[in-house]
C-alpha cells in the first residue's frame, strides 16, 4: 500500500483572447443625440459618471453630435443597464445592445 501515484500533470490550452472580450463584453451603452442637451453637458456626463478624460468625453460627446450616437461602454448586460439608467438620470437618451461580432 505505499504505492503513491503522482498525478500526471495537464496542460491547459490558454483562451482565444478574441473570445473571452466576446465572452465577457458582449454588451454595449450607446448615447443618442438629443435636441436638448448642451455638447459641453453630455461631455462632462462623460467625465463625471463614466471617468473618462477630457480628451475621451470630448471624443465621445463629437461622436455623439456629428454620428448621431457612440458607443460610451461595453460589458455585461446587467452592467450596461445600470449605465442606460445612469444616463437617463442624467436626461440623455441612451440604449444598450448587443455588441456586434
Amino acid at each position: 500500500m505505499d504505492d503513491v501515484t503522482t498525478p500526471t500533470p495537464v496542460e491547459i490550452a490558454e483562451p482565444d483572447e478574441d473570445l473571452v472580450v466576446e465572452l465577457e463584453d458582449p454588451w454595449v451603452t450607446i448615447v443618442w443625440n438629443d435636441p436638448v442637451n448642451l455638447m459641453s453637458y453630455v461631455a462632462y456626463v462623460f467625465r463625471n459618471y463614466f471617468g473618462y478624460t477630457d480628451e475621451k468625453a470630448h471624443e465621445l460627446m463629437l461622436n455623439v453630435h456629428h454620428d448621431g450616437k457612440a458607443v460610451v461602454s461595453s460589458g455585461s448586460r446587467e452592467q450596461m443597464e445600470r449605465h442606460v439608467q445612469a444616463m437617463h438620470e442624467y436626461g440623455l437618451w441612451a440604449t444598450l445592445e448587443r455588441q456586434d461580432a
